[in-house]
C-alpha cells in the first residue's frame, strides 16, 4: 500500500548497486528544488510518478553512494554532450529567410511535431473520464485527430471513457490519418485551449476500493465478517477490494516462514516473470528466504526470462497474490496485510 510503502523505505543501494532510476533520484536530490522542477517539467507522466516515488522514499543516503550517482551522471553527460543540434528558433530563421515563412513552418512542424504537441502534453494530468466529457460531444474527425496526439496509454484509457458504440468508427477515422489539414488543426487548438482553461476545475480523484482496502487492513477483530456483509451488497467491487487488500508489495513485510510457504506454492518460473522491475525490498525478501544455492538458480532464471511485457508482468503478480489469499484463508499462513509498528 502506498503509505506503507513510505513508511517503510527500503534501504538505498550502494553506489555500485544503483538502478538507472535510484541514480536520476540522487542526481534530482543533489540539485535542489527549482533545477530539479526544472527537469521534472520534461518528464512524461509515468516517468515523473516513478522518479518522484522513488526521491520521497530515499533518505540516509551515503556520501559515497551520492558521489557514485553523480559521477555516472557526468560521465554519461561527457558521452552525449558534444556540438549540439540547432535551436528551432535558430532554424526558423532560417528557413524564413530560405523558403518563406509559410514554408518554413510546414518543415519545421514536420521535424519537431506539430506546435499543439506542447499543449496536448499537458492534458496527460486530466483523467480520462473528464477529457472523454469534453469529447463526447465533438464531431468523429475531430475526436480522431485529437486521440492521434495523444500517448498511446492515455489515448487507449480515454477510448475506455467514452462510449461503446461508436468507439469502431473512431478508431477507423485514427487509421486512416496520415495528414492533418490547417483548418482542422486549428480547430484542435482551441478545443486543447478549452480544456486546458478548465482544467483545474475538474474533480479531485480518490481511490475509494483502496482506502476501502486500507482500513480493512487494519481493522481489529473479525475482518471477514464485514467484508461478507459487503460482498451481499455489492460483490464486484468486493472482489476489487480484496485484491487491492493483497498487493503485491505486502509480500516485503511478511515472515521467512510465511514466504516459505508461499514460495512452495507458487513455481519458479512464474517468480521470475512477477520479479521482473520489482522493488529490491520485494526481491530481496523473496531471495533470502530460498536456500542459497536455490537462490542463486533463481538469479539465473531471471536473467535468461530476458524483458517481459508489463501486462503479462501485473497479470503473474495477480496470480500469486490469488494463491496468497487463499492459503490464508484456508489458514495456512497468517499475512501482515500493513506495515505495524514494533516494539523491542
Amino acid at each position: 500500500m502506498p503509505d506503507d510503502n513510505f513508511a517503510e523505505s527500503p534501504p538505498i543501494p550502494d553506489g555500485n548497486n544503483l538502478s538507472p532510476l535510484e541514480q536520476a533520484a540522487i542526481v534530482l536530490l543533489s540539485m535542489g528544488e527549482e533545477p530539479a522542477a526544472a527537469v521534472l517539467r520534461c518528464l512524461s507522466r509515468d516517468e515523473l510518478l516513478k522518479v518522484t516515488q522513488v526521491m520521497s522514499r530515499m533518505s540516509g543516503i551515503k556520501v559515497e553512494t551520492v558521489k557514485t550517482a553523480l559521477q555516472c551522471f557526468f560521465d554519461d553527460y561527457r558521452e552525449q554532450s558534444g556540438v549540439h543540434g540547432a535551436s528551432r528558433s535558430y532554424l526558423k530563421k532560417s528557413l524564413d529567410l530560405a523558403l518563406g515563412n509559410d514554408i518554413a513552418e510546414s518543415v519545421l512542424n514536420s521535424i519537431y511535431g506539430d506546435a499543439i504537441r506542447p499543449k496536448m502534453a499537458r492534458l496527460q494530468w486530466s483523467s480520462p473520464k473528464w477529457l472523454a466529457e469534453r469529447l463526447v460531444h465533438e464531431h468523429v474527425r475531430m475526436q480522431a485527430v485529437f486521440m492521434v496526439f495523444l500517448p498511446p496509454a492515455m489515448a487507449s484509457s480515454l477510448l475506455d471513457a467514452l462510449p461503446t458504440e461508436g468507439r469502431d468508427l473512431l478508431l477507423y477515422h485514427v487509421a486512416h490519418l496520415k495528414e492533418v489539414d490547417h483548418e482542422l488543426l486549428v480547430e484542435l487548438d482551441e478545443l486543447v485551449d478549452r480544456c486546458l482553461e478548465t482544467l483545474g476545475l475538474q474533480g479531485t480523484s480518490v481511490e475509494g476500493v483502496r482506502h476501502v482496502a486500507e482500513i480493512l487492513n487494519r481493522l481489529p477483530g473479525n475482518r471477514q465478517e464485514v467484508i461478507e456483509q459487503l460482498r451481499a451488497r455489492d460483490p464486484k467491487v468486493v472482489s476489487e477490494i480484496e485484491v487491492s487488500m493483497y498487493d503485491f508489495f505486502i509480500l516485503s513485510r511478511q515472515s521467512e516462514a510465511v514466504i516459505t510457504r508461499i514460495i512452495e506454492q507458487v513455481p519458479m518460473e512464474q517468480w521470475a516473470i512477477a520479479l521482473k522491475g520489482a522493488e529490491p525490498a520485494i526481491r530481496n525478501a523473496i531471495l533470502q528466504s530460498m536456500p542459497r544455492r536455490q537462490a542463486q538458480a533463481f538469479e539465473d532464471t531471471l536473467r535468461r526470462t530476458g524483458p517481459m511485457p508489463r501486462s503479462r508482468i501485473e497479470q503473474a503478480r495477480e496470480e500469486i497474490m490469488a494463491e496468497v489469499k487463499a492459503l490464508a484463508d484456508a489458514g495456512e499462513i497468517e499475512v501482515q496485510l500493513f506495515a505495524e509498528a514494533v516494539v523491542e
